[in-house]
């Protein structure tokens, strides 16, 4: 126990340091603030004493956000209608405004707007019509405009009698009118403060404006990631608020029907205890004349009056015929059924129509007719044997909940999003110092570091004398950041330190290394291929004279100029790296279909065409493992080789029937390369094809199996080729 007491008073310690650490770091904001909002509220009472006509409340909320940015002027902004709200609640929901009167003014100050005569008449202008113009309209919505009551009274009159302008534009016209003269006070009183300012105060104050930093935190503010931040989560504060106002609205009129069901069955319930049932019959049958019908209809009328809301009241007895009438209320002028008169059902009644001729009981119904938009609840009359001999009803009007929606809806909006929006600031400005300055300033030192190293690596290639002077003062910099926050930004910073002083210190064993291990790669990965390659004992040197002769092609090719602008000398060279590793996906066939003596039945010829998939997927694996860590272009090529080089120029090769120029043009040269060696090879379940055979089977594939372009350039090197092939034949194995 003691052990956990002791834990509590540790958490209860740190949290004070914390709150005392945070309110010392935000004495100059909250100071700003006091004062801001000292500045809205007492010129605004000094007014209303002295009988000014202005309002003067957010004097404060300007010239916060002249000295401290937007979160400051928006917190002095809310915080005054908070302040005001206490004492009148409707305040509150005029918070809103205030906001964005406090945005607007931080956002055109910083663009100058209060050093300019012409730009400060637009500035007064902007605040007229959130404060007098939208401010008019939000009153309107909540409660309607009333006309010729406060400050604006006069103007609204004249305008009205002079202008013979419609009540609610001369009350917003001179709404208007009256905030500009309002706004006009405030804005040159706030430029005038803020011009008598000291510096060294403005200078005290200046940390509150997170906006203000060096210039290089500055031009990374206009791509940084907190214009993102800012975006994702304005959408989604009005996702949120939408959807909040919905499910409140929803809520709000589930509510209000349920209080309308309760009024329409008081008024129904206490309309039973008024009427006699053993006397129904005779109400229809002699109306006024029974004794004591005009007195219930008098009650009748009182309970009526006594529910709010209620607009028909009326007692039928349901029979086949239609609605026979008992006592029907005359309202406004409109006079009711008269006793014993027959109406007709209405059709939104007919599906209960069978339970109302039973005597039952049945829900409330929500009905929108000629009657207008009704909720109607129905009580049976009963008489002392428990039989139903008429039914009582009382509709409501649903109209008015079409009001009472709007203004709660609007309520509600401007209470969510003037709360939202102070919390999104707070947020904006903790990600801007806690994560986008500290971000932002690693980018800057990052992008001297990568000029550095640039400049470092292209003296390297070049032969040139190393200068690191300029990225060691780099590393430094980098250093001095001093960035000593314990989250993953402090992580990343450390990191990054470490980094570049890695970076500084190898650069030139990086350089060195990077050339060897690119060259040991493609050496592994060539000698990878022979050795897939020697798997098939009937092959023997086919990489190798697969390469020769693809080389071989595509220089003829460019130099019969077909091609232009794809067969570059790079390009070629490219190619032949490639082309060893054509049947690398042959590692994937099993080695009895491999060296199988004889022709491959279906089965297996389906297993041996898979080896140009697989190779591909081999390759592209070793490319995407790479990610860039040595340059290998070529293996761009030797995917595509892999993958076509059976694919036929009338599409009916495998394994994506490609056809025509859709085949790559490396899969072409290697296809025709490919067939070429295969003839005249000499494997052990045949013998070699003569020159003449294998070339007469190659042209005839010209235009079917092979590019013709491909096949007729290849007609002029191919006897060379075959002769070249079958001296080193006879060089290597003179017994034959």
């Amino acid at each position: 126990m003691r052990k956990y007491a002791l834990e509590v008073v540790s958490s209860l310690k740190w949290i004070l340091k914390v709150v005392r650490g945070f309110l010392w770091r935000s004495r100059k904001a909250l100071l700003l603030i006091v004062l801001g909002l000292l500045l809205n509220v007492v010129p605004a009472k000094l007014a209303i004493f002295f009988g000014i006509p202005l309002f003067l409340d957010c004097l404060g909320t300007v010239l916060t956000a002249m000295l401290g940015g937007y979160l400051p002027a928006v917190i002095v902004g809310f915080g005054v209608n908070a302040i005001n709200g206490i004492a009148e609640p409707v305040a509150m929901y005029y918070g809103v405004l205030s906001i964005f009167i406090a945005v607007v003014a931080t956002f055109l100050f910083r663009r100058g707007f209060f050093k300019s005569i012409w730009k400060l008449l637009v500035l007064i202008l902007i605040f007229a019509m959130i404060g007098g113009g939208i401010g008019s309209i939000f009153t309107y919505a909540l409660y309607g405009f009333n006309f010729g009551e406060g400050i604006s009274a006069p103007f609204a009159i004249a305008f009205h009698d002079l202008m013979h302008w419609d009540r609610f534009t001369s009350q917003l016209c001179a709404d208007v009118v009256i905030d500009v003269f309002d706004k006009s006070v405030i804005v040159l009183l706030s430029a005038l403060i803020y011009h008598f300012i000291p510096n060294h105060v403005k200078e005290y104050l200046s940390e509150v404006n997170f906006a203000r930093g060096n210039s290089a935190e500055k031009a990374s503010f206009s791509n940084s990631l907190l214009n993102k931040v800012v975006l994702m989560v304005i959408v989604a504060e009005v996702l949120l608020g939408g959807l909040a106002g919905i499910i409140g609205l929803f809520l709000y009129r589930d509510n209000s029907i349920n209080n309308y069901i309760s009024t329409a069955r008081g008024v129904t319930e206490s309309a039973l205890i008024a009427i006699d049932a053993e006397r129904v019959d005779e109400y229809i049958v002699r109306g006024h004349e029974a004794d004591g019908y005009d007195r219930i209809k008098r009650i009748l009328e009182q309970i009526r009056k006594s529910f709010p809301h209620t607009k028909y009241l009326y007692v039928y007895k349901i029979m086949e015929d239609g609605c026979h009438v008992v006592f029907d209320l005359d309202v406004d002028g409109e006079a009711g059924g008269e006793p014993g008169s027959v109406l007709e059902f209405d059709p939104s009644f007919l599906p209960y129509l069978p339970k109302l001729l039973n005597g039952e009981e049945i829900e409330p119904i929500i009905s929108d007719d000629q009657f207008g938009w009704l909720l109607t609840v129905y009580k049976p009359l009963r008489n002392a044997a428990g039989k139903t001999v008429a039914y009582v009803a009382a509709d409501v009007s649903m109209e008015s909940i079409v009001r009472d929606e709007a203004m709660f809806f609007i309520k509600l909006l401007s209470l969510f999003f003037g709360l939202s929006i102070i919390i999104m600031m707070i947020v904006f400005e903790l990600m801007k110092r806690g994560i986008v300055i500290p971000v932002n300033k690693m980018s800057y030192a990052a992008q001297k570091i990568a000029g550095a190293t640039m400049r470092a690596n292209y003296a390297l290639d070049m032969g040139f004398d190393l200068d690191l002077s300029r990225m060691r003062n780099s590393v430094n910099d980098v250093a001095s950041l001093g960035i000593k926050s314990k989250d993953e930004i402090g992580q990343l910073y450390d990191y990054f330190n470490a980094m570049t002083d890695d970076t500084f210190n190898f650069i030139q064993k990086v350089h060195d290394q990077n050339l060897r291990i690119q060259r040991m790669q493609e050496v592994i990965i060539m000698e990878f291929a022979e050795m897939v390659e020697a798997r098939d004992k009937c092959t023997g040197d086919h990489i190798k004279k697969t390469a020769q002769y693809v080389e071989a092609i595509a220089k003829e090719l460019q130099s019969e100029g077909k091609f232009r602008g794809i067969l570059t000398d790079a390009y070629i060279h490219k190619l032949k790296q490639a082309a060893p590793l054509h049947d690398i996906g042959k590692i994937a066939v099993s080695d009895l279909i491999l060296n199988k003596n004889g022709k491959l039945t279906d089965e297996e010829f389906a297993i041996m065409k898979n080896h140009t998939t697989e190779g591909g997927k081999i390759l592209q694996k070793i490319v995407d493992d790479a990610k860039g860590a040595f340059d290998a272009d070529y293996l761009n090529e030797s995917i595509e080789m892999a993958c076509y080089h059976h694919e036929k120029w009338d599409g009916s090769g495998y394994p994506n029937r490609l056809k025509g120029e859709e085949i790559p043009l490396s899969a072409r040269i290697m296809a025709v390369a490919d067939v070429f060696d295969a003839l005249i090879a000499e494997r052990v379940y045949k013998k070699g094809f003569s020159y003449e055979k294998a070339m007469a089977i190659i042209m005839e594939g010209a235009g079917s199996h092979f590019d013709p372009v491909v096949v007729e350039a290849f007609t002029h090197i191919s006897k060379s080729l075959y002769d070249a092939r079958t001296k080193l034949s006879s060089e290597e194995n003179p017994a034959k």
